[in-house]
């Protein structure tokens, strides 16, 4: 009867497969930590850089008397962000009023009498209204467009028809709509373009989940639950380390069955 015994080692001495266990398990904690602390990590800085920015921006108009580092003896982070929050308030609560709308008018028409500066204003205007008010439904909408070749297919947030102008240059004779198409993993850099209407397929998402989605570049897919979310990540991070520590804690030559005589 053959034995398939493991043969024995010297004292002291590790089997010859228990340091590459080891590497590998150390790879896979490790690359699950990273998963874990990363996005944390990264939302704190950027968080943290945001408050700066907007301290670094306020705290010139902010007279000495009233900062906090005048008192204290170090300064207060977030303390211009709060004098932002309040004066922006303010300007919207007096822009509501009579006397407010007045000014702003009185300003705009000042603004339309510079060339250069008229068509900036204009166009940073009707941004911010389409992109904040409530009622628009730009961007608050997402799609489908077989982009970059047939039988590839992208998702692109929809935005508003063209003007009567850009429509009658359109080719066709079907209605266009404006798209935005984001890229991966950034999605504040993409693609405008014009498409026709019949060609977007308009799903039942919202612009949150497709940020969401490319910003992961698939890996989070949207309708699914927090823990599944996290179990993908780790999934798709820590893949080829699970692969590593299944593979060296095998046998490098399988030993061939016993024969029973």
């Amino acid at each position: 009867m053959t034995s398939n015994k493991v043969p024995p080692h010297a004292p002291g001495e590790l089997p010859p497969d228990a340091p590459r266990g080891l590497m590998a398990r150390f790879r896979n904690y490790f690359l699950t930590g990273l998963v874990v602390a990363g996005p944390i990590a990264i939302t704190f800085y950027l968080t943290w850089w945001f408050v700066n920015w907007v301290d670094n921006l306020v705290r010139p108009f902010v007279p000495t008397a009233y900062r906090p580092e005048t008192y204290l003896p170090f300064g207060l982070p977030g303390s211009g962000l709060i004098v932002a929050v309040i004066a922006l308030t303010l300007l919207g609560f007096l822009t509501a009023n009579l006397i407010g709308r007045t000014l702003v008018d009185l300003g705009e028409r000042l603004l339309g009498r510079i060339p250069a500066v008229r068509a900036i204003y204009r166009g940073l205007k009707q941004v911010f209204e389409t992109l904040f008010s409530g009622n628009g439904s730009s961007f608050r909408r997402v799609g489908l467009v077989e982009f970059p070749s047939p039988g590839m297919w992208s998702i692109v947030l929809i935005s508003q028809a063209p003007s009567a102008e850009l429509a009658a240059s359109l080719p066709g004779e079907e209605e266009h709509i404006s798209v935005f198409l984001p890229c991966a993993p950034n999605p504040t850099t993409g693609f405008f373009f014009y498409v026709p209407r019949s060609k977007i397929i308009e799903i039942d998402m919202s612009t949150e989940d497709a940020a969401t989605l490319i910003m992961s570049a698939g890996v989070v897919q949207p309708g699914a639950n927090d823990q599944k979310q996290r179990a993908a990540a780790l999934a798709g991070m820590a893949n080829a380390a699970r692969v590593a520590n299944q593979a060296s804690l095998q046998p490098a030559t399988q030993p061939a069955p016993a024969k029973v005589e």
